[in-house]
């Protein structure tokens, strides 16, 4: 693996416009080395130095290299604080929660992926196997609101598809902003409502969230639900199959160890965890165990991916009241020593928690983890992974296997029939 450069330029560059008039490049060859010298003068005194403190170093990579936190529950705030109506939600002052506009800048986070999230239902003859139809409705209300709430503050935020357009958007000067879907259930069980959330923008999917669905059997919350399938159902993998062929990302938090092992055997893309912590500090069945960690690397025998650290108290120790700054970063290390530094990121589940580790109380905090994991002696070059470019390489490489398999086969048409679990008669 190659040293994670960062997502920005560390300067900015400029060329002088070229001229036919031989007095003007005289006065340019004349004038241009004073300028020089008197531009290097006043940064000697007066410039952006490489700051020394931790808090303040953390700040100056991340100028560079921002943070792209792999899941922020602000759709589904938006639903529960207001039903959907954002001219009562300001995110230019302190907003309720954990994100708004100043507190992103402040804590330089660069993107995230929007979490458009539906409840689902844990009974197999209940509502998500046989009557799903109110999740999509469900999930088109929350693409919308986030899509109005990117559209309202786009001097603030960018809608964006794909890595490069993530990059661009960074570099802009906007908060790069994905979406992704946190559970199956809300496909509707179809194929072609997948098709049509990739079409409106989503670039995630959660297989499960804490219940099985019609394609995969859930990990639960803090223990295990009773098995549906053993892991994926037969249209599970016709799920993951499609997913690679459109370029959206798989998406391993939430569901079982079967189920994980089984789309990381099955897919040709890298996955993603968007938001999840560690079996090995806290055994509770929604966290991920080592052997899964293990599967996760760019080895002959091993699937590329990134695990985002979710910051919830609860799920990352035993002791919840105890997690701090310092412990999310022995969680990010721990992971790493499975992984590798090139397959962690951040996921840290804002507004989708009840509570916060001291010291990471909301958006503006990133930089201070930052500090924690330089005075272990991380280098800038793992920090830019963690803060965003480990994210970016692995969504390009599931766009890279999108566009083989599309080649081969542009259309999945055998996958636009009617599912059996479906029981409905047509009409």
């Amino acid at each position: 693996m190659s040293e994670q450069q960062p997502l920005l330029p560390s300067a900015a560059t400029t060329t002088p416009a070229t001229t036919s008039s031989l007095r003007k490049r005289r006065i340019i060859t004349v004038v241009a080395p004073l300028v020089l010298v008197a531009a290097t003068v006043f940064v000697v005194l007066f410039g952006e130095r490489r700051p020394k403190e931790p808090l303040a170093l953390a700040n100056y990579y991340l100028k560079t290299s921002p943070v792209i936190d792999g899941h922020i529950d602000l759709p589904i705030l938006a639903r529960s604080l207001v039903g959907n109506d954002i001219n009562k939600l300001d995110l230019r002052s302190r907003a309720p929660g954990h994100v708004d506009i100043p507190r992103i800048r402040e804590g330089q986070l660069g993107g995230f992926f929007w979490s458009v999230y539906t409840d689902c239902h844990a009974e197999q003859d209940g509502p998500d196997f046989l009557n799903p139809s109110y999740h999509v409705r469900d999930t088109l209300e929350q693409i919308d609101v986030a899509l109005n709430l990117i559209d309202k503050y786009d001097d603030t935020f960018r809608f964006v598809k794909t890595a490069d357009e993530a990059v661009a958007a960074i570099k802009a000067g906007r908060v790069a902003s994905f979406l992704g879907i946190e559970g199956a259930h809300q496909l509707g069980n179809s194929l072609a409502v997948l098709r049509q959330y990739y079409t409106l923008g989503v670039r995630y999917a959660t297989l499960t969230h804490s219940c099985n669905n019609a394609f995969a059997d859930s990990g639960g919350f803090i223990t295990p639900v009773n098995e549906t399938w053993g892991g994926l159902s037969t249209f599970g993998q016709d799920l993951i199959k499609e997913m690679n062929r459109l370029g959206m990302l798989i998406d391993l938090s939430h569901v079982s160890d079967k189920t994980a092992e089984q789309a990381i055997e099955l897919s040709r893309a890298p996955v993603m965890w968007s938001h999840s912590a560690a079996r090995g500090l806290n055994n509770i069945s929604r966290n991920v165990p080592d052997e899964l960690l293990s599967k996760i690397g760019q080895g002959r025998k091993q699937l590329d991916g990134v695990v985002m650290v979710n910051f919830y108290p609860a799920f990352a120790s035993k002791t919840p009241a105890e997690v701090d700054v310092a412990y999310i970063a022995d969680e990010i290390e721990y992971i790493a020593g499975k992984t590798g530094r090139a397959h962690v990121g951040i996921g840290s589940d804002y507004d989708g928690i009840e509570s916060v580790p001291k010291g990471l109380e909301d958006v503006s905090k990133y930089p201070h983890l930052f500090a924690e994991l330089i005075r272990r002696g991380w280098s800038k070059h793992d920090l830019a992974g963690l803060a965003g470019g480990n994210i970016i390489r692995v969504l390009r490489g599931a766009e890279e296997v999108a566009h083989k398999l599309r080649k081969r086969a542009p259309s999945m048409a055998k996958y636009s029939k009617r599912h059996d679990l479906d029981p409905r008669p047509l009409p």
